[in-house]
């Protein structure tokens, strides 16, 4: 085995884990709505989810450690996904908001800031910020 097959299986773990916690949070008010399905379905293409995978996800995405990545700018970009799956649906709930703080301290960012980084992070998807412009703002409210 390559070194390259190493790292592909390992940074497919990573996808995994991030997927399932997307899953988790679409999954928060026991319904999955047809936005929700609708942005799964677009992350689970380009995180190279193939459909067993994701049929495995749907039903137990609790299976699927974490595995954050060591770059700051993914972990913000798994943030931005996280924040997108909150408004897929249209609305924000209160137990999709608290997963993805705890899902936050999982991605390393400090029990300090979690909340304000989160708190931000909303703020920013429901103004429509691209993830160039949200990556600059987090970067600015976790101050690290």
């Amino acid at each position: 085995m390559s070194i390259s097959d190493l790292y592909s299986s390992g940074k497919h773990k990573g996808e995994l884990g991030h997927f399932a916690n997307i899953v988790r949070i679409a999954k928060a008010d026991n319904t999955i709505t047809e936005g929700e399905q609708k942005l799964l379905d677009r992350l689970a293409k380009s995180l190279h989810i193939n459909e067993v995978e994701y049929q495995i996800l749907l039903k137990s995405p609790e299976k699927y450690p974490l595995n954050p990545p060591v770059s700051y700018d993914e972990r913000i970009e798994r943030l931005y996904h996280l924040t997108k799956m909150i408004f897929a649906d249209g609305s924000v709930d209160k137990g999709e908001v608290g997963l993805m703080r705890k899902v936050a301290l999982g991605l390393s960012f400090s029990i300090d800031n979690a909340e304000k980084v989160c708190d931000e992070a909303i703020h920013l998807v429901m103004n429509d910020n691209d993830l160039e412009d949200f990556t600059k703002a987090i970067k600015k409210v976790n101050k690290i």
